[in-house]
This record gives C-alpha cells, sequence and structure tokens, in this order.
C-alpha cells in the first residue's frame, strides 16, 4: 500500500503511531473547545443525543442563571404596573407589583402622600380589598387609582378651630349673667313679691288651677293674671288696662328661670313672635305651676 517504503520500515511506523495513541487517549487538539461552545440542551440543528453529556456519558448540569431586569418593567424578576394614583387634587405616577397587596399598596400611597393607611380609602372599581393582589383585581397599566382621606394635620387643623369655638361659646355661657341679675330684670324683681301673690310649694309639680293664676307682676311692673282657657286652646293675659286673648298655637316658646333668692318662684316668658324681642315676662310664677304651664301652652298635655 506504500510503495517503497520496505515491509519492515512500514510495520514500525504503524505500531509506534498505535502506542503513541494509546498512552496519550487523546482526542484531536480542539475538539473539546467546540463541544463547549455548543449551547446546552437546546434542541437546535447539529445537535446529537449526546450533547451535553461529559465523556464518561453522565448528564452535564446547566449554570444556574440570574434574574434579568427588562429595563425597567421589573425589578428582580417580579412584573410591575404603571399606576396614576389621585388624592385631595394631587396626581402621583407610580409603577408598583402587581402581585402585591391592597394593604402595600397603602403603605405605598402612605409614603407619597403622607396619609396614614388607616385613614385612606382607595377606589379602584369600588373599595380596593387589602388582602387580595393587585393582579387579582385585574389592575392593568395605567390605571386609576382614587384615594379619599385627610392626613392628621389636616384633621387637627379643621377641628381646632371648632373646638375653639365651642369652647369661648361655653365660656360665653358661663359668663352670662342669670336672667335675674339683668338690668331690664331687675327693675322689676327689686320691687318685692306682690302683695296677693300666690302662694308656692317647692319641689312638687301640680296641675293647673281651675282658676286664673294671679298676683304676679309684667315687666312695666303692672299685675298681670294668666287664665287658661282649654276648651278654646287660648292662653288670655290680663291687666288693668285689657286682657290679650292668644292662641297657644301662636306662642313659639315658654321659658323659665327662678328667681335667684327665691327659687321657690320664677320668671317666665312666652314667645310671642319670632325673635326674643318678642317675649312677654311675667314674674312671680308660683314654681310648682311652672311645667305644667309649659306643656299646656306647647301642646304636650291637656288638663281637663
Amino acid at each position: 500500500a506504500f510503495p517503497g517504503v520496505p515491509r519492515g520500515r512500514l510495520y514500525t511506523i504503524i505500531m509506534a503511531a498505535a502506542a503513541s495513541a494509546a498512552a496519550d487517549g487523546a482526542e484531536e487538539p480542539g475538539m473539546e473547545a467546540e463541544a463547549q461552545e455548543l449551547p446546552l440542551g437546546c434542541g437546535g440543528e447539529g445537535s446529537s443525543p449526546a450533547a451535553g453529556r461529559s465523556p464518561e456519558g453522565e448528564e452535564r448540569r446547566d449554570p444556574p442563571q440570574a434574574s434579568v431586569s427588562n429595563g425597567g418593567d421589573a425589578e428582580g424578576g417580579k412584573e410591575l404596573v404603571e399606576l396614576k394614583v389621585i388624592w385631595n387634587k394631587n396626581k402621583y405616577d407610580v409603577k408598583f407589583c402587581l402581585d402585591s397587596t391592597g394593604a402595600e399598596l397603602k403603605q405605598k400611597i402612605h409614603s407619597l402622600t403622607g396619609l396614614p393607611p388607616a385613614m385612606q380609602k382607595v377606589m379602584f372599581k369600588g373599595l380596593l380589598p387589602e388582602e387580595k393582589t393587585l393582579r387579582e383585581i385585574k389592575v392593568t397599566n395605567g390605571a386609576k387609582i382614587m384615594v379619599v382621606g385627610s392626613t392628621i394635620n389636616d384633621v387637627l387643623a379643621v377641628n381646632t378651630p371648632k373646638e375653639a369655638a365651642q369652647q369661648e361659646v361655653k365660656a360665653e355661657e358661663n359668663k352670662k349673667e342669670p336672667l335675674c341679675r339683668q338690668k331690664q330684670h331687675r327693675k322689676v324683681l327689686d320691687k318685692g313679691k306682690p302683695d296677693d301673690v300666690m302662694p308656692s310649694v317647692k319641689g312638687v309639680q301640680e296641675r293647673l288651677p281651675t282658676v286664673p293664676l294671679s298676683g304676679m307682676y309684667n315687666k312695666s311692673g303692672g299685675k298681670v293674671r294668666l287664665t287658661f282657657k282649654l276648651e278654646q286652646d287660648q292662653l288670655w293675659i290680663g291687666t288693668k288696662e285689657r286682657t290679650e286673648k292668644l292662641p297657644m298655637g301662636s306662642i313659639k316658646n315658654v321659658v323659665s328661670e327662678p328667681i335667684e333668692g327665691h327659687e321657690d318662684y320664677h320668671m317666665m316668658a312666652f314667645q310671642l313672635g319670632p325673635t326674643e324681642a318678642s317675649y312677654y315676662w311675667v314674674y312671680w310664677v308660683p314654681t310648682q305651676y311652672v311645667d305644667a304651664i309649659k306643656d299646656t301652652v306647647l301642646g304636650k298635655w291637656q288638663y281637663f
């Protein structure tokens, strides 16, 4: 097969080559590197069943792959969704994890607005459930999230003036003099009890008597009597000069206050018009009849 080569020499060459191959046990240079450059288990053209296996026939494992961000649309392999959070005429563009819950979104809103989660009312197609994820309630890119609520500072700013105003009103009420100390009433009360004042019974409530209530003064210091015409639903206010016959339904209100130092008698006013200027004042009304007068005039019950 090899002209000109002696048979003995040829035999020597072949045997030397075989011995060298057996000793090295090596493949042709470059073959191992080319096998490692192939995609492992890719299943593409040119691959063979043996691809991806070690020379001993054991299966080779791919190295672990790191999570890859897709340019801001995911963080750590998590899928994000773009939201528009609207609160108190302010708008916030937010990227948030689609698998986060409504409670976690409230925490995010807190960091944006300062509005505590407990004071937030978050709306997306109704009230946002705290226990469900945004994926479960089908939140999509561009979704509008409406937030209603006030910060603690806002609440304090609103309530403080209101509370202060209420305290001022209460303080004014405490400072307000009793009616019997006011000048307009003192000039009548300083005259003392009328000589014919009706006797009083302190701590007792009685029905209206069948006779007119008399022995009282009006604002001008003149004598006055009260007659209750129940069958006509009228109150007659009589003085020396004339008698006013008033339908009880025309009397807007009845107020009274004990007379200081003489608490068994009251001063009483009948409101005949829309304002306090229309009060008709009567002094030295026996205390046992005060409630009966109010109830009868205001229609709470009738005496028969």
